[in-house]
């Protein structure tokens, strides 16, 4: 029961963190940090201008991630972890640096692990996310070469693209990217 608890503490300390609520030191304990495994990346656009961030917190082998964004166009967009730990925002075409969708194995879109759900950003240019996976740790995103999250400028069809609409299946491309365009903000990964 005792490590049921920690490891709620755990949780709802770095969730408080992510959020930027601030804890009390006694309620993040020692016993507590021991348990969690953290990542964050400052999301920046071409220019570096920051534009929010976003925390993975590694808790009982599921991967949180909470996320905040703001200056992007209403609507959706994409939202991946991408293979390398590097953002050049003004090589051509910006982040490309970063590579394709992380993978842990031989995979296509949207099964990719860096895959994640889209971001939904409201008339006010924000946006929040918080969900949970279990595709990956935080010791694949952080590995020699790094990891970068990217947001695309355009939504993520998921390679969803059924065979009556295109002879044969989604393209290549879809099936690597799920079409979702240029990349509009970027930030490496790091851990602590």
């Amino acid at each position: 029961m005792k490590k049921r608890v920690v490891a709620v503490v755990g949780l709802i300390t770095a969730l408080a963190v992510a959020l930027g609520m601030g804890v009390s030191t006694a309620l993040a304990s020692n016993d507590a940090r021991s348990l969690l495994r953290i990542g964050q990346a400052r999301l920046v656009d071409p220019a570096g201008v920051s534009l929010g961030a976003v925390q993975l917190v590694e808790l009982s082998g599921r991967l949180n991630v909470i996320g905040k964004v703001r200056g992007l166009t209403v609507g959706f967009h994409g939202f991946h972890i991408h293979e390398k730990g590097e953002c050049a925002g003004r090589s051509t075409p910006p982040f490309a640096s970063a590579g394709g969708h992380l993978r842990v194995a031989d995979d296509n879109h949207p099964s990719h692990a860096g895959d994640m759900p889209v971001l939904l950003v409201g008339r006010d240019g924000t946006a929040q996310a918080s969900f949970t996976t279990d595709r990956l740790k935080l010791r694949d995103i952080l590995d020699p070469d790094g990891s970068a999250i990217i947001v695309h400028a355009d939504p993520d069809n998921y390679a969803n693209i059924p065979t009556r609409y295109a002879a044969g299946g989604p393209d290549a491309t879809t099936l690597m990217t799920g079409d979702s365009g240029g990349r509009v903000a970027c930030g490496v990964v790091t851990g602590r």
